[in-house]
């Protein structure tokens, strides 16, 4: 498959390889501010979000030598940059198994309501981690339940039902904000 990206990055990613801070600078510069948005979402902390972005790109310089364009650069990166939020997350002993309880009879509005992007970031982040970390990975960042499954090391059906049990609490916090907020 041929990525448009790979044509771009190529010779900086050699440049990496070689050693060069420039070439590594300027990768940071071009993905630093995605990938801090997508480990700020994950960790729910700025300070958390900082200090894995640090890692995940000081991982990815580290082992820029096993990169082998078998994909586009900034999917190589995101995929070390979620592992490490999700063991930042296991140390901190956070439970991605998730919550069992469940309240049950939420009934369905016919129609939605319909809500800013900035209320429902902030809604997003009141979520349980669990429930926060599907609902990133799923909605906002194009992973599907297979995928997920195989990152969270949960069962397929684990990630659906969890993802729509997020999504349900999300709305509840939503019409809890716009009522109160």
């Amino acid at each position: 498959m041929d990525y448009p990206d790979i044509k771009i990055h190529a010779p900086l990613i050699e440049e990496c390889r070689k050693g060069s801070i420039k070439a590594q600078f300027m990768l940071y510069n071009q993905y630093s501010k995605a990938m801090y948005n997508l480990a700020y979402r994950m960790m729910n902390n700025r300070e958390d979000a900082e200090d894995v972005l640090q890692e995940a790109f000081l991982e990815c310089f580290r082992k820029i030598s096993s990169f082998r364009f078998e994909s586009t650069f900034g999917a190589w990166l995101k995929s070390i940059l979620i592992n490490r939020c999700i063991n930042q997350l296991r140390k901190k002993k956070i439970n991605l198994e998730l919550m069992e309880t469940y309240p049950a009879g939420i009934p369905e509005e016919e129609t939605e309501p319909v809500y800013n992007t900035d209320l429902i970031y902030k809604g997003i982040e009141q979520l349980p981690d669990g429930y926060r970390i599907i609902l990133t990975l799923y909605l906002l960042e194009g992973y599907d339940h297979t995928e997920i499954a195989q990152i969270l090391s949960i069962s397929e059906s684990t990630s659906k039902s969890q993802y729509s049990r997020a999504k349900d609490k999300l709305r509840t916090i939503l019409s809890k904000n716009q009522i109160y907020g």
